[in-house]
């Protein structure tokens, strides 16, 4: 009976032995490739890096926001906003908060006069003054001037182009009331005029403007 168990017992424990060391084999972990590894570590890197990064730029970016919103708030209570300019020597003004112009009202005598001002909207180059080189602009607004007497639904308008030391007629135009749309004149050019009558409207302009 001996000689049939010890056979079967060493059998028994070979066989679990060879079970036993398999199964730890298949436990362990497989060794990784170095060209693995080394990829890994280098988009980890890349990631951290980036993070930083953005990390640095948005605090960069909050720390200049902040100064600018001081540096306002310094000038708000320093200099604080002045109230728009109400009157211009005889005119009324109208200072229409967004738009790129303004408007100017007066009374002479019976007549309603109103004049319109864009913002600076256009630039001639001139000579450099001095006898420097180069070239200066000189800066160009648009007045359209209305006049209109009290009982009288015709309303002359007249364009003109503003410079630093003059103001030039353009046209001549007559409405029919201050909402109808404008009649061109269709008579000669304001510069074909006699330059009698063209020193006349100029004379009678300068009077009202």
């Amino acid at each position: 009976m001996a000689r049939l168990i010890r056979p079967f017992f060493r059998k028994t424990l070979s066989s679990s032995s060879s079970s036993g060391a398999l199964l730890i084999c298949r436990l362990q972990p497989l060794p990784q490739e170095p060209h693995l590894k080394t990829i890994g570590n280098s988009l980890f890197q890349t990631q951290h890096r980036t993070y930083i990064t953005e990390m640095r730029k948005s605090a960069f970016e909050a720390n200049i926001l902040r100064l600018l919103r001081n540096e306002i708030q310094y000038e708000l209570e320093r200099s604080p906003p002045t109230q728009p300019v109400a009157k211009f020597d005889s005119f009324t003004v109208d200072s229409r908060p967004g738009e790129q112009w303004i408007r100017l009202k007066r009374k002479m005598g019976d007549e309603d006069i109103k004049v319109e001002v864009t913002m600076f909207d256009g630039a001639i180059p001139t000579a450099k003054s001095g006898g420097g080189t180069g070239e200066e602009v000189q800066l160009h607004i648009t007045l359209i001037v209305n006049i209109s007497k009290c009982k009288d639904v015709d309303v002359l308008e007249i364009t003109c182009s503003a410079w630093p030391d003059s103001i030039e007629i353009n046209r001549l135009f007559i409405r029919r009331g201050d909402k109808m749309p404008a009649q061109p004149y269709v008579g000669p050019e304001f510069k074909e005029l006699d330059d009698e009558l063209q020193d006349s409207l100029y004379k009678f302009l300068e009077a009202r403007v």
